[in-house]
C-alpha cells in the first residue's frame, strides 16, 4: 500500500514538474521572440515619430491615412477588426486572433504616428502579443485550454518589451481579461514572459521608462484628501474619456456611414485642429508633454484637447490603442489640479497618471504596480489610495467592451456584465 501511494506519489510530482518545465519554455520563448519585435517596434514609432516633429508636411496625410488603413484592413480580409476586444474575447471563448493580426496592427501604428494620428502603443502592443501567443500555441500544439494562457503570456511579453513595466505588465495581462478573477495559473507564464521580453528589449536599447519628479510630502491626513480628491475627479474624467470614445465612434458610424468617408472627415478634423493649435501637442502619443506635466509646468485644460484628438483619430480608424492617451490626460489633468490647489503639481501629474489608467482599464492592482515602476516605491501610498478610488468611482466603464466585471464595485454581489 505505501509502496503503491508512494509510486503514485512521484508520478504525479513528476508529471506537475514536466508540465511546468514546458510553460518555463513556451513562456521564455515567447517573451524572447515578442522582446524583439517589441524593441523594433518601438524603435519604428520613435523613428516615425522623430520625422514628423521635423517635417510638419506629412500631417498633410491625415485626411487620407485612415482611407488608407482601411483599404489595407479590407485587402487582407479584417475590414470587421475588433482589435484588443478580439484578444479579450478571445481568452474567455472560442474565438479565435487571425495570425495576420501581428503584421497589420504593426504596420498601421507606425504609420498612424507617422502620419500624426492621436494615439498610443500599448493597445497595438496587445493586439501584437495576443495574436503571436496564441498563434505560437498552435505551433507547439498547445492545447485549447492552455490557448488563454498563451494568449496572456503574449500580452505581458508585447507591453513589457515596449512600455518598460515588466511587473505591471504581467499582472496587467491577467487582471484585465475579467475585473475580479485572476487565473493563476497563468501567473508564472506571464512574469517569465514579460522579464524575458524586457531583457531582450533592453539588449536591443529600447528603454525602461522612468521618471523622478522629486522629493515627495510625507503621507499625512492631509496630503491624503487631496490625492483622494484628486483621484475622486479622475475617475470622473475616465469616465468622460470613455463615453467619449464608444459615443464618438457610435455618432460617427451613424452620421458618416461610409467608413471611407467617416475616414476622411475625422482625419481632417484632427489634421484642423493641430493647424489651429499651431503645434503637435496634441498628435502621437506625446510622451514630451508627458514629462513637461511630471516638471511641474502647467497645461491648462490640455486633457481635453487630448481627449477630443484621441476621439476623432480612433474614430477615424488610425491603430495603436489608447493607454498612452490615458496617461496623458491624466498627468495634465493631474498637473492642473496640482498648481489649481498648490499641491505638489509632479505628485498629482504621477498619481493622475495611474489614477486614469486604472478608471479607463478597471486594473487597480496594475495601475498601482505600474505607478511603483515609473515613479519609485515612495509613491505607493499615494497610488494605492487613488487607484482604490478611481476604480470605485469610474462604475463600469472601460476601453474594452470585451471585457467582464465579475462581481459589483459597491456590494457583495455577482453581476458577470460586460464593461459599458
Amino acid at each position: 500500500m505505501d509502496k503503491k501511494w508512494l509510486k503514485h506519489k512521484l508520478k504525479h510530482n513528476g508529471n506537475r514538474a514536466w508540465f511546468t518545465l514546458r510553460w518555463v519554455f513556451f513562456s521564455v520563448v515567447t517573451g524572447a521572440l515578442l522582446g524583439v519585435l517589441g524593441g523594433a517596434f518601438y524603435h519604428c514609432i520613435r523613428l516615425a515619430t522623430s520625422y514628423r516633429l521635423t517635417h510638419d508636411t506629412v500631417l498633410l496625410a491625415l485626411p487620407i491615412g485612415a482611407v488608407i488603413l482601411l483599404w489595407l484592413y479590407k485587402v487582407c480580409g479584417d475590414e470587421g477588426d475588433k482589435g484588443t476586444n478580439l484578444v479579450l474575447s478571445a481568452i474567455h471563448s472560442d474565438a479565435s486572433i487571425p495570425l495576420r493580426m501581428a503584421p497589420l496592427i504593426f504596420i498601421s501604428t507606425v504609420f498612424s504616428h507617422f502620419v500624426g494620428a492621436s494615439v498610443g502603443r500599448e493597445g497595438a502592443a496587445l493586439q501584437l502579443g495576443g495574436s503571436l501567443g496564441e498563434n505560437i500555441g498552435k505551433l507547439f500544439h498547445i492545447s485549447s485550454k492552455g490557448k488563454s494562457t498563451m494568449i496572456m503570456v503574449g500580452m505581458a511579453a508585447s507591453f513589457s518589451a515596449l512600455f518598460g513595466t515588466p511587473m505591471a505588465a504581467a499582472v496587467f495581462a491577467l487582471e484585465v481579461v475579467v475585473v475580479g478573477q485572476i487565473n493563476y495559473n497563468a501567473f508564472l507564464p506571464t512574469v517569465l514572459a514579460s522579464f524575458t521580453a524586457r531583457a531582450v528589449a533592453l539588449m536591443l536599447k529600447a528603454p525602461s521608462q522612468h521618471y523622478d519628479i522629486g522629493a515627495l510630502p510625507a503621507f499625512r491626513i492631509q496630503s491624503a484628501l487631496w490625492i483622494a480628491l484628486l483621484a475622486t475627479l479622475c475617475g470622473l474624467v475616465s469616465m468622460l474619456f470613455c463615453l467619449s470614445l464608444h459615443l464618438g465612434e457610435g455618432l460617427g458610424k451613424k452620421y458618416f456611414k461610409n467608413p471611407y468617408i467617416r475616414a476622411m472627415v475625422c482625419g481632417g478634423c484632427v489634421l484642423l485642429l493641430t493647424f489651429l493649435i499651431g503645434d503637435q501637442t496634441y498628435n502621437g502619443a506625446g510622451v514630451d508633454y508627458i514629462i513637461a506635466c511630471l516638471n511641474k509646468e502647467e497645461k491648462t485644460f490640455g486633457f481635453l484637447w487630448k481627449i477630443l484628438f484621441t476621439v476623432l483619430s480612433i474614430t477615424a480608424g488610425y491603430k495603436g490603442g489608447e493607454i498612452v492617451p490615458s496617461f496623458f490626460i491624466g498627468a495634465s489633468f493631474g498637473c492642473l489640479f496640482g498648481n489649481l490647489t498648490g499641491f505638489s503639481p509632479a505628485l498629482c501629474a504621477a498619481i493622475g497618471m495611474g489614477a486614469i489608467f486604472c478608471g479607463v482599464t478597471n486594473a487597480p492592482l496594475s495601475a498601482f504596480i505600474i505607478c511603483i515602476e515609473l515613479f519609485g516605491f515612495s509613491i505607493a501610498p499615494y497610488a494605492l489610495l487613488a487607484c482604490a478610488i478611481s476604480y470605485t468611482v469610474s462604475g463600469y466603464y472601460g476601453l474594452y467592451t470585451s471585457q467582464r466585471i465579475l462581481y459589483s464595485k459597491y456590494r457583495s454581489e455577482y453581476i458577470n456584465k460586460n464593461t459599458q
